[in-house]
């Protein structure tokens, strides 16, 4: 067993748990604060696969950009920062059998499916990096999606802005 195992090993680990601790912790700051544990997490895999771009990316979109978002639509909103209610309702279990079972499905397939060796050999030769570029925005690939989601977290923060100035001014009448 090499260091990069080891380090994948570690990494996944802290994914896992802070993963688990983003859905049960009850404060919604600290849920957002596990977040952005669990996407470095993902930035280190990137950097262990030798996939600089996208471990920068994912520092600057995700962690810089989107987890900052959620903690500052959380603290304009000024709501009650723990949840109050019950952590678990009683599907429970019923989720977590479903869960496992579409986890298993997607082991299942991903074990049988020879889509590496088709993949390797249709990147053989090109540059990978350029491509994922003009596959970004390119409107036949994943430019859609992409504005679909930018104006989604637009909505998100001026929604918070919104419920913001309601409350203070109700609280100043």
């Amino acid at each position: 067993m090499d260091a990069s195992q080891i380090i994948f090993g570690l990494t996944a680990l802290l994914i896992i748990f802070s993963a688990l601790r983003v859905v049960t912790t009850r404060n919604m700051v600290h849920a957002a604060l596990w977040l952005i544990v669990t996407l470095l997490g993902v930035t280190v895999l990137y950097a262990l696969l030798q996939a600089n771009f996208l471990a920068v990316v994912q520092v600057v979109v995700y962690v810089g950009a989107i987890a900052i978002l959620f903690i500052f639509a959380i603290m304009l909103t000024r709501r009650e920062m723990r949840d109050g209610g019950p952590q678990l309702n009683k599907g429970w279990p019923l989720a977590a059998l479903i869960s496992l079972a579409v986890f298993g499905g997607l082991l299942a397939l991903l074990y049988n499916a020879p889509v590496s060796e088709r993949l390797a050999a249709s990147l053989e030769g090109q540059d990978t990096l350029g491509a994922l570029g003009q596959a970004l925005v390119s409107p036949d690939a994943y430019v859609l999606p992409f504005e679909v989601a930018s104006v989604l977290l637009l909505a998100a923060l001026i929604g918070a802005v919104y419920v913001a100035l309601n409350k203070k001014q109700e609280s100043d009448k």
